[in-house]
């Protein structure tokens, strides 16, 4: 028969790697399994993170990469493998299986993060790696000098245009409202960079092309107003989708799909816990991930506890 782990940590971003090095410390008996070679999740897309404490500036890879580091000096490192079902999660074993594998755990933290909303137009998947990206740090190399579109008004969005002007000629930042959504001193370096246009009050109908992104047509919701503006790359920013397929018919979401879970990562389920961009809360930063990867390990902890002395 397998191992029976104490915990099994689900996810390789900031609360996964969190969870980690804090069980490592705590000698809890862990697995920690992540498909994802890059250690990090979301923030290895991200160009630079300015808000993480102690580390101003800091890209979104090499901080991804200082979390994995630490982890891997507590002797801890993830099992690269791909997810396909947690089994028995009201049990005291619980199952989860991959593709190469079955581990059995007394209790699971589940921090899978969550992925780029898409738009949903024609054009979008044909086009995806052919012009159309959700990561401006990723594919923005491949503009210099040339056209580009943002879709978005939140601080990805203003971030991806204000990395694109140093790149690109030209970068439109097209955004549903009339204002941003980002934070102010984020909105002040979109507005300062002469080289962004802001196409407000404006959805995208269809990205064109062929083999390659020509353009996309747009229409002003105030006025109905449709026109084409010409571009060699889409850069799609409007917010991420919790990754719980896995257990949305296991767990308690919300109406936008997240786990509800309170501080502590704390589920409807005994034994599971759910931790960063994957819960219900106000605010998802890197920041916020990291708390709860270690708010999730000091609960499964006292659940153990309770398991090892009859009190659960």
């Amino acid at each position: 028969m397998s191992d029976i782990y104490d915990l099994a940590i689900l996810g390789g971003g900031p609360a996964g790697i969190t969870a980690a090095i804090y069980a490592s410390r705590a000698r809890l008996n862990t697995i920690w399994i992540d498909k994802n070679f890059a250690p990090g999740g979301q923030i290895t897309a991200t160009y630079e993170v300015d808000n993480y404490p102690g580390m101003p500036g800091i890209s979104g890879m090499d901080l991804g990469e200082a979390f994995g580091e630490h982890a891997r000096k507590l002797g801890l490192e993830p099992k690269r493998e791909k997810i396909l079902s947690l089994e028995n999660i009201s049990g005291e074993i619980r199952t989860i299986r991959t593709k190469k594998n079955e581990y059995q755990a007394k209790t699971v933290i589940l921090a899978f993060g969550a992925e780029h909303r898409k738009l949903d137009i024609p054009g979008e998947d044909d086009l995806g790696g052919l012009g159309v990206s959700y990561c401006a740090t990723c594919d923005g190399a491949f503009y210099k000098d040339r056209t580009a579109v943002v879709v978005g008004g939140g601080n990805v969005a203003a971030e991806d245009a204000v990395f694109l002007s140093g790149l690109c000629k030209k970068v439109y930042l097209i955004h549903r409202r009339d204002q941003l959504r980002a934070d102010k001193a984020i909105q002040e370096r979109v507005f300062a960079c002469e080289n962004i246009e802001m196409i407000w009050d404006s959805v995208p109908l269809e990205i064109l092309g062929q083999d390659e992104v020509k353009g996309i047509r747009i229409r002003n919701v105030k006025t109905e107003e449709e026109r084409t503006l010409d571009t060699d790359g889409v850069f799609i920013a409007v917010g991420i989708v919790p990754n719980t397929a896995l257990v949305k018919d296991m767990l308690e979401l919300d109406e936008g799909g997240y786990i509800r879970a309170n501080e502590e990562g704390i589920t409807r389920v005994p034994g599971i816990f759910a931790a960063g961009d994957i819960r219900t809360k106000a605010l998802r930063q890197v920041v916020t991930a990291v708390s709860d990867g270690a708010n999730a390990v000091a609960s499964a902890q006292k659940y153990l506890w309770r398991m090892d002395n009859g009190n659960n």
